[in-house]
């Protein structure tokens, strides 16, 4: 399954039952007051970038309408759209060709800097295009264009490699046992059944991954006849830019990662670090918050009893979901608890009051906001599991062993129950379900570090329980021009949440080596809900 994408929020605490988009994995209105681009921000021949079309090399790019989206996004209305062709698989010559959307949104200021944005979305599997709200909101194209193109196989490529059957499955499993072998042999049922589909329809599925995808983007600043822009990834985005600058550093200004995920450790035992550093994060919070530590002491304890109880005797409950006239059974048992906490820190002001709850037999809070995830219209049809497996099947499973992904958990988690730390958190069933998706290892050398002069902006959240804040530290002692920041108190992709962290990333493009830090002084913890 594909990394837990994002839910949308805004920085008021509210119900998780809202979009989960990622699973990884996919963000947050303010309007669009953009103005066209001058001839100096265009192509070198007096026109807007995105508005010639050009092939240079095996890749071809062509002005045209805007790529599909799920639902309308105003933030698209006024921006320069078309696809980029290029090779499925740059191996084969001569093989078949895959197109990708491509939408790029004007900057705001009349006069825009000549070195745009792109952005790399998160998932994998997500759609860059979809996202196009987040980097607006985020600031990014103040006086930038942002470029957006649809990673291989994701939404509004064509081939789009989606699993609808899977995340039917996923809504289903809500009502089963969450780690049980019976439900891990229906998901890779489920898996064998969406690539035997994709496969059947003459997609080559080993060559989704971030080797191609580098090479897509690389390709596409060439087509667009730009000299240098900027890399923005998040989430598993930033495992992509890594790869992507240490492959093709050419024409690439500098480079920001929030929420990091490195190429050279990405598995198991990272998802179980992260884990283990976004709950405490959390739990230290109410701790020092006297409120909170008053009515909720030992709140660590209280989740790790809660994960061993659960998993020995799981809870069955029913709830109302948005959308859903039936109740929905739902059935926590110790891996759904971790699982929906990996997720919750992005409400994290509810988190206290909702183990307290359900440790007081009361689940109902717990199972609608787990519930309503995986029941929610954006947890299903958008998603591109091709991708997602192309990068795990291939990157990921074959450079750590099972024994390293237990001892990943064992480190995390001491206590937990080993049947729990048998299927890491958002990557579950994993390994069974690349067992079927059968595609080759990429080259062991895709497990390299980056090393790089070019000037990045290594972004975490202090609660952030999907991509650790212990990243961003690793990944810049072989980045000679890296700033690490984190923003204490935020979940999972900073940018979405974070007002100081949006003045960052805007300092950041500014001045590359020297961004402005001074916003993280005095940022206040949240106040967590305190129940009756």
């Amino acid at each position: 399954m594909a990394l837990t994408r994002i839910p949308r929020r805004r920085r008021t605490a509210r119900r998780l039952h809202a979009a989960p988009a990622a699973v990884v994995t996919g963000i947050l209105v303010t309007g669009l007051l953009a103005t066209p681009a001058g001839a100096e921000h265009g192509t070198g021949t007096g026109a807007a970038v995105g508005t010639v079309t050009r092939t240079v090399g095996g890749a071809r790019f062509e002005p045209g309408p805007c790529p599909k989206t799920a639902e309308p996004i105003a933030e698209l209305k006024k921006a320069r759209c078309g696809t980029l062709t290029v090779p499925e698989n740059r191996a084969k010559p001569g093989g078949r060709r895959i197109t990708l959307g491509v939408a790029i949104v004007p900057a705001v200021a009349a006069r825009p800097k000549p070195d745009p944005i792109v952005w790399l979305a998160g998932g994998p599997g997500d759609d860059a295009v979809g996202e196009a709200k987040m980097a607006v909101d985020g600031g990014l194209n103040r006086d930038r264009d942002v470029i957006l193109m649809s990673q291989r196989g994701t939404y509004s490529a064509d081939p789009a490699l989606l699993c609808p059957n899977i995340d039917r499955f996923n809504a289903r499993a809500v009502g089963l046992v969450y780690d049980a072998p019976s439900t891990e042999r229906l998901h890779v049922e489920a898996t064998k059944a969406c690539r035997d589909r994709l496969a059947g329809r003459g997609a080559d599925l080993s060559a989704y991954n971030d080797t191609e995808s580098a090479a897509d983007y690389a390709d596409l600043r060439v087509a667009l006849g730009i000299k240098r822009w900027n890399v923005f990834g998040i989430s598993y985005g930033t495992h992509l830019a890594l790869v992507y600058m240490r492959q093709h550093p050419q024409g690439i200004r500098s480079v920001g990662i929030d929420g990091i995920l490195p190429p050279s450790k990405a598995g198991s035992a990272l998802t179980w670090s992260s884990a283990r550093q976004g709950f405490d994060g959390l739990f230290k919070a109410c701790a020092e918050q006297p409120a909170c530590n008053r009515r909720y002491p030992h709140l660590s304890a209280t989740f790790t009893r809660l994960v061993r109880e659960l998993e020995a005797r799981p809870v069955t409950t029913t709830v109302k979901v948005p959308g859903h006239p039936k109740p929905v059974k739902v059935v926590l048992d110790g891996g759904a608890l971790v699982n929906w906490m990996t997720s919750a820190t992005h409400v994290a002001p509810q988190v206290p009051r909702a183990l307290d709850e359900l440790a007081h037999g009361k689940p109902q809070r717990i199972a609608e906001q787990w519930a309503g995830g995986k029941l929610s219209p954006q947890a299903f049809g958008r998603v591109a599991h091709g991708l997602a497996y192309g990068v795990f099947c291939s990157e990921w499973t074959p450079y750590e062993s099972r024994a390293k992904a237990l001892r990943g958990g064992q480190n995390a988690f001491p206590s937990f129950p080993r049947s729990v730390l048998a299927q890491a958190p958002q990557l579950t069933f994993l390994r069974h379900d690349c067992d079927v998706w059968n595609v080759p290892a990429a080259p062991r050398s895709i497990r390299d570090v980056t090393r790089s002069d070019i000037p990045t902006l290594a972004l975490s959240g202090g609660f952030d329980s999907q991509t650790g804040a212990a990243n961003g530290p690793y990944v810049a002692r072989t980045l000679s021009r890296a700033t690490v920041v984190t923003v204490p108190y935020e979940p999972h992709v900073v940018i979405a949440t974070s007002r100081c962290a949006q003045e960052i990333t805007a300092s950041f493009f500014d001045r590359p080596t020297a961004p402005k830090t001074g916003c993280l002084t005095g940022l206040k913890p949240p106040r967590f809900e305190i129940g009756p």
